[in-house]
């Protein structure tokens, strides 16, 4: 995928690329640390055809979503042929228990015998964590296990 960067002087960067649909789909990162979210036209990047300004938590949010979903399919892809594995995504909710914990703590392997093979946090993935990592609100986590287990480790996360 091509993506295209342009300088804009005074205002900060924008990069966009151009999908299948023939849509223009980018970023405008401000000076400021804003972001927006924008379409274009094909034919003319400078014409926008919608803008959406988004905070930090929204765009990390956004990118938390974006790239954990091509994470949990490129799993599910992965485990297709294992029969009884299961790929998931939980969210973590700022009512959650373990919001500011360690992941330890809410012992999700030794519980419900789910991995969580990854956190995608503000648009960074942060492979294979370990029981110290910290767990903080709007993070996502990569789950690998039974349906029972996810199952599980779906109610753990939201009720401890």
């Amino acid at each position: 995928m091509n993506v295209d960067e342009t300088d804009l002087p005074g205002l900060g960067r924008r990069k966009d690329f151009m999908t299948a649909s023939g849509r223009r789909i980018g970023v405008v990162e401000l000076r400021e640390g804003q972001t927006e979210l924008i379409v274009s036209t094909w034919d003319d990047p400078d014409t926008c055809q919608a803008s959406i300004p988004l905070t930090g938590d929204e765009a990390a949010t956004l990118g938390n979503l974006l790239g954990g979903q091509h994470l949990a399919m490129k799993l599910a892809e992965e485990h297709r042929d294992v029969p009884g594995i299961v790929t998931r995504q939980f969210s973590i909710a700022p009512d959650s228990p373990f919001q500011n914990q360690p992941m330890g703590k809410a012992c999700i392997r030794t519980r419900c015998g789910v991995s969580i093979v990854a956190i995608m946090r503000e648009g960074e993935v942060l492979p294979s964590p370990g029981p110290d990592v910290v767990l903080h609100s709007g993070d996502l986590l990569v789950a690998v296990g039974t349906q029972e287990g996810l199952d599980s480790a779906a109610d753990i996360l939201r009720n401890g």
